[in-house]
């Protein structure tokens, strides 16, 4: 990490960009289709549809359970559900079945034929819990450390010490057993009762096998001689007496990481693989060929990985047993040689360039023997694979690139685009995500919080959302049923499930856009690990995580700045950058093309990348460095040589000054170095969407026929209402209501030579616009104007509680609206719906449409007038507009409105019912208030959460904008 860009200027970052457009052209992406102007709603398919993650508690389900799961989850407009076998419940161990024995295959099986059945889509988790490992993954296979002794001697002098390593005991478990190591047998598979321990990570008290002693003699330079002496050990005692001189001797010793799977299920439990390994890998997945033989899985789509979480533990893991020879055959040289460099213990040159050789071996190990070769095993089943490549010690946008579909988890936009960027380079349509993973803390999260979610993945360019998520619960369980402890809890005993097939429907109608056509982003920015992976520290490795992906990289504050400005961009890494081409004026890579590569500050890069920028910027293109060309190559492998390559081409570059920044010309394209600001008037390529200015937010795809889809979103807690022009060549455009289904052509006029578009937008409200290069007419979509003071809707309302519990409070009669909770003990206890009926009488005055705000609300609700269904509002502005055909006088509203578990979670807590009663994690709360004696979640001492509706409800009356 170079640390000062991470305070750098938004002036400096905005020369950048500029730069880049002044040196770009338009790019003509080739038209497939003929516009044809129709407003027209994409088809909501299975993979439109929102999918969730499902846990398989103990994989204790049944047919009939199965069954009644699947058909409500088809009623609530999912697309589709991801197979989790997990952890077990206490009461229902009888009901447990082993992970792929015959049984379980069995259900695995019927599931299929039932979500066929109701074309629903399954895809299934290559573990129970995560990550991959298992009872059947043994020592030999599993995941690896590597420690080590030093031992300094002069001339003539013998090591005195012993050549041995003994591993010192360690066990961690996520359950509630109380654990002595020297009571459990090895392999930890030998114990009973694994689900109650919950093993997290085991290590036995044992003595390691060597792996290599080197003798490296010790200079006021380093080090300069080395000599293998490993097998001069014989019975852990060194057979050697030291040359003339001071020497080092190192001794490397292969240990066990000892990490579990982790939330494993029965017959889940056990060893985490060696993810180095290829034999590793092979061996697991070959406990999956045995299972599947002779079952019909034709109907499973993808096989998924959640992330890599090895690491989650004391130590890393570092090692594989056959990683020298591997280095040697990647890089190109003995790393026996340099162990003094390894350890951190040569000079700080040679430790740095050391350290990334390693580095980069362990994330081409990670590539290589593990993502692609599982892809190709999924593949050989005609399946794909969903993977979750963060959190892995590797260049994770190559992992992610590896995969059919990548997944990314999280909240920052910048870092959510790590996984998308991916996707989008190497032409893949389908960008999923872990999703509204624990918002908050157990049960207060609404369905506007999951919005607030998906809008957020969505601009970041996800298009494929699998919630997190949904647990199996037997239709018998007592309420609140069996739940995961890390979710918003999407299950049909959550009180707002009634209206979670509104909210399906609004992320269906979204993803039917994010799509479809192509992703149309005019940078290439490039995500270099060359600085991090030469920086030493504690660790041997560096890990790249879901939520702080880009953060300790000079890429993030460059892309927060681009985000931030409207300017659109994927992340690249060195190994896709080889991969693009300039052709006719555009960089092109994954079927998509691009304007511009803009390198943020980097002091570190691989030749061969710098070699690719400059034939780029040879054949035409416009490559843009902030501050500064590399200084200098990483690693130690060919050092020399590839010095020499990067400068020879550097000195072919002859720099200019031009409006503060650096330019040379090379060959057809230019190299330019930014420093200041440029002003870029008339430059109209690479410059970013003028609406970020006006603080909305966007994500465009290109259609087949060269017109575009925006999802616009609007983030302010105020009300957009305004003309805005877009980046696209358009005469008119039509607009898309997400949440009403309303659609229409938008308002448009002419400003110079842009065509601007008239928007509407209530706080947090998103649209999906489509532009059009023509010009059509047809029905407009609705604008209205306020054209007079609000109306009191009602001061005579009957609530009726019609679903929920504990039990159903009696019904009330109110004239002003207060939370029902207000009312006595009866009702602060309940989580479930209740319907508020009035007659809105006669109207004093004409208008066109009438607004309906609801004010207050907790926490969803579902609006019907005369009986006809009207929409479902989630959170605020609870508003909704009603044409003024519909208002007939005397017309009869009903509003049904869920609030949140909270309260009756709160209720058993405070009566100590037990519902906590999981193995392994028991629910761990999120916040630290809301941690009880034992230190897991309790609501014991919340005051009752707001329900229902509260305050005056309004009518106001509106008129119809000219179009």
């Amino acid at each position: 990490m170079f640390k000062p860009f991470l305070s750098i200027s938004r002036k400096v970052i905005l020369l950048l960009v500029m730069s880049a457009a002044f040196f770009s052209f338009r790019i003509e992406k080739p038209i497939k289709e003929k516009e044809n102007g129709r407003i027209h709603w994409p088809e909501l398919k299975q993979e439109v549809k929102p999918w969730t993650r499902w846990w398989w508690f103990g994989n204790a389900v049944t047919e009939k359970d199965l069954t009644a799961a699947l058909e409500a989850y088809k009623q609530a407009g999912l697309g589709g559900v991801e197979i989790t076998p997990i952890y077990g419940v206490h009461g229902a161990e009888d009901q447990f079945i082993n992970f792929l024995s015959p049984a379980w295959m069995d259900k695995l099986s019927y599931t299929l034929q039932e979500a066929k059945r109701l074309g629903l889509g399954v895809d299934l988790a290559n573990a129970s819990g995560w990550p991959f490992g298992g009872p059947w993954v043994d020592e030999t296979i599993a995941c690896k450390n590597m420690v080590s002794k030093t031992f300094t001697i002069e001339g003539g002098q013998k090591v005195t010490e012993s050549i041995k390593y003994v591993q010192k005991p360690l066990v961690r478990t996520a359950g509630d057993k109380k654990v002595d190591i020297r009571e459990l047998k090895e392999p930890i598979t030998a114990n009973n009762n694994l689900q109650a321990y919950a093993f997290d990570q085991v290590r036995f008290e044992k003595e390691l096998p060597l792996i290599s002693v080197t003798a490296n003699k010790i200079t006021s330079q380093g080090f300069d001689e080395v000599i293998d002496l490993t097998d001069n050990v014989i019975n852990g005692r060194l057979e050697w007496t030291a040359p003339n001189g001071k020497w080092l001797v190192c001794a490397l010793f292969q240990g066990d990481h000892g990490k579990m799977v982790e939330r494993a299920g029965p017959g889940g439990e056990g060893n985490v693989i060696d993810h180095f390994s290829a034999e590793a890998l092979e061996k697991y997945l070959l406990q999956f060929d045995k299972a599947f033989k002779g079952y019909d899985l034709s109907y499973l789509r993808y096989f998924f990985n959640d992330s890599y979480e090895v690491d989650d533990a004391q130590g890393q893991a570092n090692w594989t047993p056959d990683f020298l020879t591997a280095f040697k055959k990647m890089r190109g040289y003995d790393l026996r040689q340099h162990i003094p460099a390894l350890l951190g213990i040569d000079t700080e040159e040679k430790n740095k360039r050391i350290l990334y050789d390693y580095r980069l071996t362990v994330s081409d190990l990670l590539l290589e023997v593990y993502t692609k070769n599982w892809q190709r095993w999924a593949a050989k089943q005609g399946k794909g694979i969903r993977n979750q490549a963060h959190g892995s010690p590797a260049n994770v946008l190559d992992l992610y690139a590896a995969s059919d579909i990548p997944e990314i988890e999280g909240t920052d936009i910048v870092n959510l685009k790590s996984a998308p960027s991916a996707g989008h380079v190497t032409g893949k349509n389908l960008i999923s995500s872990e999703s509204a993973t624990w918002l908050n803390e157990h049960f207060e999260s609404n369905l506007g919080d999951v919005k607030t979610a998906i809008d957020k993945l969505w601009l970041a360019g996800v298009n494929h959302v699998f919630y997190h998520g949904t647990a199996y619960s037997p239709q018998d369980a007592t309420w609140p049923g069996w739940l995961f402890y890390a979710a918003v809890h999407f299950t049909p005993n959550n009180s707002l499930w009634d209206h979670f097939g509104a909210f399906n429907q609004y992320v269906a109608r979204g993803q039917a856009f994010l799509q479809a056509g192509k992703p149309s982003n005019d940078i290439l920015l490039y995500f270099g690990v060359s600085d991090l992976w030469s920086e030493t520290g504690k660790s041997m490795l560096h890990h790249f995580h879901s939520n702080r992906f880009f953060d300790e990289l000079s890429l993030k504050a460059c892309g927060t700045y681009l985000s931030e400005h409207g300017y659109s961009w994927d992340a690249i890494s060195d190994k896709q950058l080889l991969d693009v081409e300039y052709q006719n004026t555009a960089l092109l890579i994954g079927s998509n093309s691009y304007k511009t590569i803009i390198v943020p500050e980097t002091h570190h890069m691989p030749v061969a990348t710098f070699e690719k920028l400059m034939m780029l910027a040879q054949k035409g293109a416009s490559i843009v460095f902030h501050k500064n060309l590399p200084t200098d190559v990483p690693g130690f492998a060919n050092l020399t040589e590839a010095r020499q390559r990067m400068q020879l081409l550097k000195e072919k570059l002859a720099f200019t000054g031009y409006q503060g920044s650096q330019i040379a010309k090379y060959g057809k394209g230019q190299i330019v170095l930014s420093e200041g600001l440029v002003d870029l008037s008339g430059h109209t390529d690479v410059v970013p969407e003028r609406i970020y200015a006006v603080g909305l937010q966007s994500i465009r795809r290109v259609k087949e026929d060269g017109n575009y889809y925006y999802f616009i979103h609007n983030p302010l807690q105020s009300p957009f209402e305004g003309w805005i022009t877009l980046n696209a060549d358009y005469q008119s455009a039509a607009l898309y209501n997400l949440m009403t289904g309303i659609d229409g052509y938008a308002k448009t006029r002419r400003h110079g030579n842009q065509a601007e578009i008239y928007l509407q937008l209530k706080p947090a409200e998103s649209i999906v616009l489509e532009t059009f290069k023509g010009s059509y007419k047809g029905n407009h979509y609705p604008y209205y104007e306020v054209s007079g003071n609000p109306i009191p809707c009602s001061t005579n309302w009957q609530i009726n509680f019609i679903k929920g519990g504990p039990r159903l409070p009696n019904s009330l009669y109110a004239k002003e609206l207060q939370s029902w909770t207000d009312y006595g003990e009866a009702y602060t206890s309940f989580s479930g719906t209740a319907t508020y009926k009035t007659k809105i009488p006669a109207l004093p005055t004409k208008a066109d449409a009438w607004r309906l705000d609801l004010g207050e609300v907790h926490e969803s609700a579902a609006v019907y007038l005369n009986g006809r269904y009207l929409t479902t509002l989630f959170s605020t502005p609870y508003s909704l507009e009603i044409p003024s055909d519909q208002l007939k006088g005397n017309d009869e509203l009903e509003i049904k409105v869920s609030n949140l578990m909270a309260n009756r979670i709160a209720d058993l807590d405070k009566r100590n019912v037990q519902w906590r009663i999981f193995y392994n994690t028991n629910f761990n709360a999120r916040k630290k208030k809301n941690m009880g004696e034992d230190g897991k979640f309790t609501a014991k001492n919340w005051t009752p959460k707001p329900s229902g509706l509260i305050g005056e409800i309004t009518l106001t009356p509106l008129t119809l904008s000219g179009n």
